[in-house]
């Protein structure tokens, strides 16, 4: 119950900051020039607009569907949909946990390995497929398994939601955050991705070395594995998601290279998703009936993001139809466009980073800045990747540091410790996270990476 309460508060906290900027941006279309900007010539021409019509302001999260973005808008949703069940379905089957506990019982007897196999594991379901709420249940058996180990319960925290949350934030194929922003910005789907592969093994270098300096400062003298738990799931099962798993891959790395596939491949993934969930469940014994209302259980668990995207969405209806966008974006090449290439993506990066604390969606932000990103970056000469780079560093890596944070909080209650003890334990490591993000940023930018 708890946890549901603080993902109710933080979904009505995020919702009402949307709904404010809402109705900000539909004022400030009666209070600022309208006019409309040509990009290639940088020139904005005022027209007699006096602000957006009353009734597409108040109607415009559901107008944005009919509109230019309405079928990527709604292809995201289905894919959220899919994915949500799908996920629902393969955790209360047991088989996201089934497998953290036969990589723990695999080196049990070597911490070191131990350590990294489950940094490996968290950090690639949330860099690979976008899994960060969906590790919250696992948290209480990292943390007794770390504890067990003679690490502490912050260890315990480090290699589960920690490292989902920089793994998410590292993102090699990650839908939510790359994937949708690569979508707005009309850049082929995980393209590249070598860059980022590069990132993501960095940032687990950086997660290794501080969680194994912290448990040689901690550890406990008593160490008591407890390794107890068998899976129910047959090993046909892990088989085939497995299986299912290197086909998804195989799409992924294949999608920028296949025009048809490249326009299809969330879909793809989403319905690739969908047959594994759906054949673990069988597998497992249950009847396709109990599959089915898992399923929906699981999609129905992501209608908050989905209002919460239809809201960010029409935040740039509204600017776009009271021509404020227009305005916006002259705006912006007049103060960024002055600034000198590296330091205006610098800016970006930390305009994501500073809305990041008020809304904690990746897929609504995008909706939010791409627009105004893509446009800049292309403006500046700089590809539209780096761009993109900005973007998901500064969207992610503060989602482990920000207390607005819902995963955050909720896994801090299971593990019953308290935000102040979290924050005196993670702020060396946001700091290193911070400038190796500049770092990779100035790497792109010196590469002419994306160009």
């Amino acid at each position: 119950m708890e946890d549901k309460q603080l993902g109710l508060r933080n979904f009505i906290n995020t919702g009402a900051i949307l709904i404010a900027l809402l109705l900000l941006v539909g004022a400030l279309t009666y209070l600022v020039p309208s006019g409309v900007f040509d990009v290639n010539t940088r020139t904005f021409t005022p027209v007699d607009q006096a602000g957006i019509a009353l009734w597409v302001w108040l109607l415009s999260p559901l107008l944005v569907l009919l509109g230019d973005a309405g079928a990527l808008i709604i292809g995201i949703i289905v894919f959220l949909l899919l994915i949500g069940g799908a996920l629902h379905v393969l955790k209360v089957t047991g088989l996201i946990e089934g497998s953290i506990v036969s990589i723990a019982r695999r080196f049990a007897r070597r911490e070191g390995l131990l350590l990294g196999a489950l940094l490996l594991a968290f950090m690639s379901l949330g860099a690979f497929v976008g899994v960060f709420e969906e590790v919250v249940p696992l948290v209480p058996m990292v943390v007794l398994l770390a504890r067990g180990m003679g690490w502490d319960t912050l260890t315990g925290l480090g290699v589960s939601v920690l490292a989902a949350g920089l793994g998410f934030a590292a993102a090699v194929t990650n839908p939510f955050t790359v994937g949708v922003a690569q979508e707005l910005a009309g850049v082929p789907l995980f393209s590249g991705a070598l860059l980022r592969f590069i990132v993501f093994l960095s940032v687990y270098a950086m997660l290794m070395f501080y969680l194994r300096r912290h448990i040689a400062r901690t550890r406990s003298v008593e160490r008591v594995l407890s390794l107890t738990n068998e899976s129910v799931l047959p090993k046909a099962a892990y088989v085939y998601f497995v299986a299912c798993m290197a086909v998804m891959m195989v799409v992924v790395a294949a999608s920028p290279a296949v025009p048809l596939l490249r326009d299809l491949s969330l879909l793809v993934i989403a319905l690739i998703f969908l047959l594994a969930a759906v054949g673990v469940g069988l597998l497992a014994g249950m009847k396709l009936a109990w599959v089915g209302r898992q399923y929906l259980i699981g999609a129905w668990g992501m209608a908050p993001a989905i209002v919460l995207i239809l809201l960010a969405s029409s935040i740039r209806h509204v600017m776009t139809e009271g021509r404020l966008l227009d305005w916006i974006l002259y705006r912006a090449w007049e103060t960024i466009g002055q600034f000198a290439p590296f330091t205006a993506l610098l800016a970006v990066f930390l305009l994501v980073l500073f809305l990041n604390f008020f809304i904690g969606s990746g897929s609504a932000k995008a909706f939010i800045l791409m627009p105004i990103i893509v446009p800049t970056m292309d403006f500046l000469g700089i590809g539209r990747q780096l761009g993109i780079l900005a973007f998901q560093f500064g969207d992610g890596f503060s989602n482990v540091l920000y207390p607005t944070n819902a995963v955050l909080l909720i896994s801090l209650g299971l593990a019953g410790i308290s935000y102040a003890k979290w924050f005196r334990f993670i702020w060396p490591l946001q700091l290193g996270l911070l400038a190796l993000s500049i770092f990779w940023m100035w790497i792109g930018y010196t590469l002419g990476y994306g160009l």
